[in-house]
């Protein structure tokens, strides 16, 4: 008996897209089934890629899910290029374009006159995380990086925009070695252990500087917030630079929804800087919510605690500032490692004590709720 499209589509209706990460039928990427000899059925999956950057993952979640719906002898996954007029209407379903008028009140940010920032928009449930530091070296990109997969790994919807866009280093902390995809006008970030990320190192190699002045380093974060296919995340984390330059004046101009999370070490002197940053998002007017602490201290062979970097910073600057010390957070080498191999600590080792610290650190994010609650029915009439 003839396997139907119905009978496919009903099979498949809980399998994700992997990086578009919405159901392939409601997307429309499943074809027509075809039935060959020997009670063998060949299911067409289209693609926006071809060859697709992550066929492994695609075939790796239809194929399994074929098998157990049992709808033939031997089914196999056949994947397709989507044609032009397909990727067209692919865009336009995953983010329809808004008319003139609706532009207009969307929340248009700079030289993106009329483009709308979702992350603004009455009504969205993004949380947008600003990890920022006084100064570099404290750990703030492999904070930002494992707190993301630990956020995934609670279910949530995750994405990463690396806005530091000088040292740009969270690619290659998520072993993503390729470029993100175009669907029509709008990129699609790639996915690594469920957080989308996006960052200027796809488009320049590690050994180009930087050289921007301020409008090219704002257009390009504009860019970031409105050329890209976010979906419908739960948070968004922002790998800010260290100190309080440019890009923080931008965030705070784009994102004024964001809660920003200082990273320090234990040490006075990290502190002191560190408090540079939480004051300057105070300036912007930007909630502070909490301190984390990195470099708390390092486990010897004895089992011993050494505080290398000594200790007690994180909890002044937390109690200067009102805000709770969210999490302390051992010295590992594992860190370092995961980070230059590209595959973070919350994901290779995740039973380790250091990646429970990460994962407690998500649950004190996720407990402290959002900072400001936006009501869609709460507008200023004019």
């Amino acid at each position: 008996m003839a396997v139907s499209k119905e009978q496919v589509e009903e099979a498949l209706r809980g399998v994700l897209e992997p990086e578009i990460r919405k159901p392939l039928v409601e997307l429309g990427l499943v074809g027509e089934p075809i039935n060959a000899w020997g009670s063998k059925v060949v299911v067409p999956i289209g693609v926006i890629a071809d060859p697709l950057p992550y066929e492994d993952a695609l075939k790796s979640a239809v194929l399994p899910a074929l098998v157990q719906a049992n709808l033939a002898n031997k089914v196999d996954v056949e994947l397709r290029g989507l044609s032009e007029q397909e990727i067209k209407r692919l865009r336009n379903l995953i983010q329809p374009p808004t008319d003139a008028e609706a532009r207009s009140i969307a929340n248009p940010i700079g030289h993106e006159q009329g483009r709308p920032n979702q992350f603004m928009e009455a009504g969205s449930k993004t949380r947008v995380l600003g990890i920022s530091s006084g100064k570099g070296g404290v750990g703030k990109s492999s904070t930002t990086v494992n707190l993301a997969i630990a956020l995934a790994k609670k279910g949530y919807e995750v994405g990463i925009l690396d806005a530091d866009v000088y040292g740009f280093s969270v690619p290659k902390m998520l072993g993503i070695s390729r470029n993100p995809l175009l669907i029509d006008d709008l990129m699609l970030p790639p996915v690594a252990y469920g957080v989308r990320c996006i960052s200027v190192g796809f488009f320049v190699s590690d050994e180009t500087p930087v050289i921007w002045r301020g409008p090219m380093l704002h257009k390009a974060l504009e860019q970031f917030l409105v050329d890209v296919y976010w979906g419908d995340l739960d948070f968004l984390l922002l790998d800010m630079p260290p100190g309080t330059g440019d890009v923080a004046l931008s965030m705070g101009q784009y994102l004024p929804k964001s809660e920003i999370l200082v990273v320090t070490t234990p040490q006075p002197a990290a502190q002191r800087v560190a408090q540079r940053s939480a004051y300057a998002a105070k300036q912007l007017k930007l909630p502070l919510r909490g301190v984390i602490e990195n470099m708390s201290w390092f486990v010897g062979d004895d089992g011993k605690k050494y505080l290398l970097f000594g200790e007690g910073g994180g909890k002044v600057l937390a109690d200067d500032l009102g805000v709770p010390l969210l999490a302390q957070i051992p010295l590992t080498p594992d860190i370092r490692v995961g980070g230059d191999d590209g595959v973070p600590i919350t994901a290779a080792e995740p039973d380790s004590d250091i990646a429970k610290a990460y994962d407690a650190l998500a649950s004190a994010v996720e407990a402290l709720g959002p900072a400001r609650v936006y009501r869609s029915e709460l507008k200023v009439k004019g």
